[in-house]
Order: structure tokens, then C-alpha cells, then sequence
């Protein structure tokens, strides 16, 4: 077991899994076989592996959580453990813990998610300690447990301390959790679902405006990632690699996006980095496969090739100039 430390850099609560990855040929069609390439148990969960990609590149790392009384859920604090984070487990008996079976096509690297969450593991509001929260630089968390999430962050913000925040789907309360983000990381439809919005140059400043966010975003797969901070949109588009699995990129891309903000980069750094990290996890299996160390990532921003960008400098600044 880590012992508590003091203060640390990050403080994730939310979501940890235990992936078993499936690597096929191809897709498989309806009432088909297909034979499995290979098979491995991976772990997951989405801010469980930003707090692991922030704490392998150096930042000290608290994780808050639930589990199942099984061998998963030792599995999971195993890995957590090994990678150096302070884990707080909320162990439910009983329960199951969080699985995933992910099939991945050989072919793009495109994955499809089968995965199931025992109801019992929501994560209770009282079961998370203050302490854990306000000693931290800055907290992370995913949303699916809304009453949990919204306490946290309601500490995390009378403490100074900022909260980012990655949703990809409308879980029960989550406006609730909104006004309490600084920073709002959001997936390519998460707009359209909550607002009815599907252009983020709209969408991002009606999240801003409606919820007091001071940053909100969204990831948009193989177009990059774009922003908007009150005043500009920043945009930067994705980086070209050989995929072998894109399960995590998202999480990574959280994970990058969460060590500029603490090192003090400028928003278009931070976004550039979190888009390359991203990337090279999907050079490897498994949501954590591919997390390269900070040089790698930085030379792979100066060596690398980007795909091409979806938003031109004159259509950002006049979708800017209609949002102010």
C-alpha cells in the first residue's frame, strides 16, 4: 500500500475497469465467426488511466474509486499500485467490478466496447473524504457517478483548487455536476446530446455561457481537439499514426491536457501535446499500452505528421468574433 502523502499534483475520481482486449482480423459480420489473433487483460477505466498517464510522467497521483470483492478488483489495485498511485478503493461486497470486452479491428484499430457495471458500484458521496480532495493542485473527474463527482468538485472549487472534467455521455444529474467544472473536456457528441448541438464552434461557447466553465472542449477523434476559452477558439489537429488500437486515447488525451495545464502551458500547447499523447497510445494494446514518456512525445510533436485540419484560422476567428 502507498502511504498518503500531503498534497499531490492530481486527484482522480471516477471510473476503473478491467479490460480483456480482443484482437481480430476483421469486424466481425452478423452470425459470423471469426478467430481471435490475440487476447489480454488490460487495465482501464477513464480517469483510472489519466491518473496513471499523469503519474507516469512524473506527477505525484491520487485515485478515488470503487470495487468489487474480486479478482478484477484485485487486479486493478495491483496496477494501480505498481504504477505509483495513491489509490483510495471503496471496496463493495459483493459487487462485481467494472469489465470491458473490447474488440478491436486489426485492420484501423477501431474498437467496440462491450462492458458492464454492477449497479452496486455507484460510488457514495460520504464514502470520499475532503481531505482527499482539497489536498491536491487539481482534480479530475468523469461523471458517472454524478452526486459523487458534484461533491468532489464542489470541494475541489471552495478549496481554489481547479476541476476538469471528461464526459462523453448524459448520465442523471449531470447539470448538477456542470457549474462546478473550470475546465469541461467533453467527446464529439456529448454536445449534441445535451444541447442538440452538433457543431462545437456553437456548441462550446452555449456549454460555456450556460455553465460558467471558464474552458470548454471536445475531442473529435481523427479531426484533433478544439477549445474554446471565453475569448478564442484554439484548434489543433491530430497527428498521423500507425493505429493499433485507439481503446484510451481519449483518457490520455485528459491525462496530456491535465500535465500542461499544471505545468503552466499556454492552451494551444496543452491541446497539441494531449492530441500527440493520445496518438501514441494508439501505436499500442490496451488503454495504457501506448502512454509515452514526455521527450518521446515531444519529439513526436516536432518529428511527427499531422492529418489535416478540419478548421481553417479565418473560420475560427470569425465563429469567435459571433460567440463574443
Amino acid at each position: 500500500m502507498i502511504r498518503e502523502r500531503e498534497v499531490v499534483d492530481v486527484v482522480g475520481v471516477g471510473l476503473n475497469a478491467t479490460d480483456t482486449v480482443l484482437l481480430l482480423p476483421h469486424f466481425p459480420a452478423f452470425d459470423s465467426k471469426v478467430r481471435v489473433t490475440s487476447v489480454a487483460r488490460h487495465a482501464g477505466g477513464q480517469t483510472a488511466s489519466a491518473v496513471v498517464a499523469c503519474r507516469r510522467w512524473g506527477l505525484s497521483a491520487r485515485y478515488v474509486g470503487t470495487i468489487g470483492d474480486d479478482e478484477a478488483g484485485e487486479f486493478q489495485r495491483r496496477e494501480l499500485e505498481r504504477e505509483g498511485v495513491e489509490a483510495h478503493w471503496i471496496e463493495i461486497p459483493g459487487a462485481d467490478s467494472q469489465f470491458a470486452y473490447i474488440l478491436v479491428d486489426r485492420q484501423s484499430g477501431e474498437r467496440t466496447i462491450l462492458w458492464g457495471r454492477d449497479d452496486a458500484l455507484a460510488l457514495p458521496p460520504e464514502r470520499i473524504e475532503c481531505r482527499w480532495i482539497e489536498r491536491a493542485r487539481l482534480l479530475h473527474v468523469d461523471g458517472h457517478d454524478v452526486p459523487a463527482a458534484t461533491q468532489a468538485a464542489k470541494w475541489a472549487r471552495a478549496a481554489g483548487i481547479p476541476v476538469t472534467a471528461d464526459l462523453d455521455n448524459i448520465y442523471p444529474g449531470v447539470e448538477t455536476l456542470l457549474p462546478n467544472v473550470d475546465h469541461l473536456l467533453v467527446s464529439a457528441e456529448f454536445p449534441t446530446r445535451l444541447l442538440g448541438e452538433k457543431d462545437p464552434l456553437v456548441a462550446l461557447p452555449t456549454l460555456a455561457r450556460r455553465f460558467g466553465c471558464g474552458v470548454t472542449g471536445a475531442t473529435l477523434g481523427a479531426r484533433g481537439a478544439i477549445a474554446w476559452d471565453g475569448e478564442r477558439f484554439h484548434y489543433a489537429p491530430a497527428w498521423v499514426v500507425e493505429t493499433v488500437d485507439t481503446t484510451g486515447a481519449g483518457d490520455i488525451f485528459h491525462g496530456g491536457y491535465i500535465f500542461g495545464l499544471l505545468a503552466g502551458w499556454p492552451m494551444a500547447q496543452r491541446l497539441d501535446f494531449a492530441c500527440a499523447a493520445a496518438a501514441l497510445n494508439c501505436t499500442r494494446i490496451g488503454a495504457r499500452g501506448g502512454i509515452a514518456p514526455v521527450e518521446e512525445i515531444e519529439r513526436f510533436q516536432r518529428t511527427g505528421r499531422r492529418r489535416e485540419a478540419v478548421f481553417g484560422p479565418d473560420e475560427l476567428e470569425r465563429a469567435a468574433a459571433v460567440a463574443r
